[in-house]
């Protein structure tokens, strides 16, 4: 009889430890980009580093070194501005921003003038720069930003960051949305558009290779439009999270030069809201060593994402989670 009491008082405190192991897990939503881009990938490396499912093996063993109970997903989104509203909203615990974008949120400016300012949007962490594409089929005829004048771009969807830079480049250059045959898609759909010789050329502002663009560059003759000359100086000094950058002669296939353009930082951006204990396991996940060479070997860009990277170009404060594990790094 004992025996059986036992077992029932066993199985009895089974049945009563599993709710207690289901609210220790926590889901976190991370607002990317478009699939073709390079936000959607780089969001799938960090949500796999900062994961750590109950019943994972400990890091020291060879598990993941991510926050105990986290399970982190890579979402497709619109980009930033979308991702900022989701994480305002409570849609999403997190997102990727264009440094640009999150400081205009941030403070109220730019493009949030006239809306209420996201105060409390806090900055995790600067990730890598991203650099801006103009892709041109080569036969157009578009050797400048200029040539755009007339001819079918598209600058990505309403609600990215390409947008608003795409807007600002072409004001600079002394064009507006109507000098253009201007469209609104995403750079995979632009790139289809161009195959079908239905689209001249598509801004997109991301992390060199781009899916899209290196797929298209292996069907098709395209040209990196450069962003270049007295106008880009004066940009510089209206808009200082812009950085002069350059695409590396062979980035795309039948691209034999190096290529001229800006860049903007792409950040990882939260609510103030959130828990500093959880954005501090985050932040500290990010960047153990063991993740830092996964981040290396998943991607063109996981290289940049460094520490000595993280706090440069912040542009709006950083989450106090994320600030203690910089300071104890002592890189703030």
């Amino acid at each position: 009889m004992k025996k059986w009491i036992a077992i029932a008082a066993a199985s009895l405190l089974g049945l009563m430890a599993q709710p207690a192991i289901a609210q220790d897990m926590q889901f976190f939503r991370i607002g990317t980009g478009g699939t073709a881009g390079t936000y959607y990938p780089i969001g799938g490396l960090i949500a796999n580093a900062i994961s750590n499912p109950p019943g994972s093996r400990a890091c020291e063993d060879g598990g993941s070194c991510g926050v105990p109970g986290l399970v982190a997903t890579a979402v497709a989104s619109n980009g930033s501005v979308g991702n900022i509203n989701g994480v305002a909203g409570g849609n999403l615990e997190a997102g990727f921003s264009q440094s640009d974008v999150a400081y205009w949120a941030q403070t109220g400016t730019g493009i949030w003038e006239g809306q209420d300012a996201i105060d409390n949007l806090r900055l995790i962490a600067n990730l890598y720069p991203e650099s801006i594409h103009i892709v041109a089929r080569r036969d157009s005829g578009i050797a400048s930003v200029a040539d755009l004048k007339g001819k079918k771009v598209s600058l990505d969807e309403p609600g990215s960051g390409t947008l608003v830079d795409a807007k600002i480049i072409l004001e600079a250059f002394g064009l507006s949305e109507s000098d253009i045959q201007a469209e609104y898609l995403k750079p995979d759909q632009a790139a289809d558009r161009m195959r079908d010789g239905q689209m001249d050329a598509f801004f997109f502002v991301g992390g060199y290779p781009a899916g899209a663009i290196a797929e298209l560059a292996s069907q098709q003759d395209i040209v990196l439009v450069p962003v270049t000359g007295p106008e880009v100086d004066e940009m510089l000094a209206e808009y200082s999270f812009f950085a002069k950058d350059s695409f590396p002669a062979d980035t795309y296939n039948g691209v034999s030069e190096d290529v001229p353009t800006l860049s903007v930082g792409a950040q990882l951006v939260t609510s103030a809201d959130l828990s500093d204990d959880l954005v501090y396991g985050i932040t500290k996940a990010i960047y153990n060593d063991n993740t830092q060479r996964l981040f290396a070997s998943g991607h063109a860009k996981g290289k940049s994402i460094t520490l000595d990277n993280a706090v440069q170009g912040a542009g709006i404060p950083f989450h106090a989670g994320a600030e203690r594990f910089y300071k104890e790094a002592g890189k703030l």
